[in-house]
């Protein structure tokens, strides 16, 4: 399905709250990394620093493959994707169209039940 011009709208300002939403929850992953860190002080620091960068890394692509370069017709499966993963939930849909949100909800559940 393609978006209409309003809905494209609200989809790109949800995008951004999607994202500031990844982010810090990614920003608590590494957070909870260094703090493991912090308390064990190992005398080899690679092991910790690996686990860093891969989480870093790891979830630059995420970003990436999700947000970068994003073209109209992409952002109705993104939006299931979304809500597949729970980066977003059902009350973030409000601002769509009605037509949208059966379209959305609809494929929702048809992927739902095949997974």
């Amino acid at each position: 399905m393609n978006f209409s011009k309003a809905d494209n709208k609200v989809a790109r300002k949800l995008f951004e709250v999607a994202l500031q939403r990844e982010l810090k929850k990614q920003m608590q992953v590494f957070s909870e990394i260094l703090n493991q860190w912090k308390t064990q002080q190992p005398e080899d620091n690679r092991d910790d620093y690996y686990k860093i960068f891969t989480a870093v890394t790891d979830f630059d692509k995420h970003i990436a493959r999700r947000y970068d370069g994003m073209r109209n017709s992409w952002f109705f499966d993104t939006i299931i994707a979304m809500l597949l993963d729970k980066t977003i939930i059902l009350s973030d849909l409000e601002d769509f169209s009605e037509e949208a949100k059966s379209e959305i909800l609809r494929a929702l559940k048809f992927r739902q039940q095949n997974e």
